[in-house]
């Protein structure tokens, strides 16, 4: 048996907890990996209150990432040795002392990191990746437009349009949070309480629109996303923060006379297959530039994970900027 966070019961942070679990055994083509730090997401909050539970198979413990070291073998593994230092993307199971993961899915810790920054990157970096090369594949010179710009995903996307695609960026966010994205790379920055960003967009662009969003609110910018979309456009919807259903009608007009993209993404319950090529294709391209020092883990906030609680707390208050830590 192994230490891990469990639930009471579906609800909120206060269900959380400490328990006893069963360790799980790395399978052909796993590793199994002491778990020294992982990271907290969106999802883990939507399967804590019920309405994202785990995909058949998958540990119903929470977490989607997390950094360690290799401890045990599989049938099969030839891509690590135990005693490697690695960082992977889980479908779940990464709030406790160990963790099963596919060789495939697990990538190096860069050279000189800790686990705390090490944790932040598969979920954030993968998603990001995902919708901008895989889905959205940004061009260089190309405007982009990142809702949530200080969120976990969006610390990482800003990064990834600009270090690694060589795209411009626009960010919106809090005032509070604006001068991350600005240093992370952001051009234009839009405080959303007080600045309209399709108008923004508009300006920036010289009436243009942007080329790309990534976006995680939903319903609230749903036709001001339209709007500020250029022609061939594409939008990628990641979460619905603000709500699922638009409270108004929206004409087709604009999605057929700019030749609009409108995607949808989940990554977790995603194949293998796919996940795996997701990682290749991300580590590609980002290793040289995790160990030039060109992208970096930025962490609001490091719990002990006794404090789980305190932190699946924080990231609902929307009041983090970058990513919750939980060290194990």
């Amino acid at each position: 048996m192994m230490k891990a966070v469990l639930l009471k019961q579906e609800g909120d942070a206060a269900q959380l907890y400490i328990g006893e679990y069963p360790t799980p055994v790395a399978g052909a083509g796993e590793v199994l990996v002491l778990v020294h730090a992982t990271a907290l997401n969106r999802a883990d909050i939507l399967q804590r209150q019920g309405h994202y539970p785990p995909p058949p198979g998958v540990s119903p413990v929470l977490g989607l990432e997390v950094a360690g070291v290799v401890e045990a073998l599989g049938p099969g593994v030839t891509r690590w040795k135990t005693g490697d230092k690695v960082m992977a993307l889980l479908a779940g199971g990464a709030y406790a002392e160990y963790a099963v993961v596919h060789q495939d899915l697990a990538m190096p810790m860069p050279e000189g990191w800790t686990f705390e920054q090490a944790a932040c990157i598969p979920e954030a970096f993968l998603t990001a990746w995902q919708a901008l090369q895989l889905l959205a594949q940004t061009q260089p010179g190309e405007k982009v437009l990142i809702h949530a710009g200080a969120s976990g995903v969006g610390v990482a996307a800003i990064q990834v349009a600009t270090r690694l695609l060589g795209a411009s960026c626009m960010a919106t966010a809090s005032a509070a949070k604006l001068p991350l994205c600005q240093k992370l790379g952001a051009e234009r920055l839009v405080d959303y309480r007080s600045e309209d960003f399709a108008t923004a967009v508009s300006e920036w662009t010289a009436q243009q629109g942007a080329n790309v969003i990534v976006d995680f609110i939903g319903a609230p910018y749903w036709r001001k996303n339209l709007d500020s979309l250029a022609m061939d456009g594409r939008m990628v919807i990641l979460a619905m923060m603000g709500g699922a259903v638009p409270d108004y009608t929206t004409p087709l007009g604009a999605i057929l006379r700019k030749r609009l993209h409108i995607m949808g993404s989940t990554l977790r319950n995603r194949s293998l297959e796919y996940k795996a090529e997701l990682v290749r294709s991300f580590w590609q391209h980002a290793e040289a530039a995790f160990h030039a020092g060109h992208l970096e883990a930025v962490i609001d906030r490091v719990f002990d994970w006794t404090e789980v609680a305190q932190a699946h707390t924080l990231m609902e208050s929307n009041a983090n900027q970058g990513k919750i830590v939980l060290m194990c």
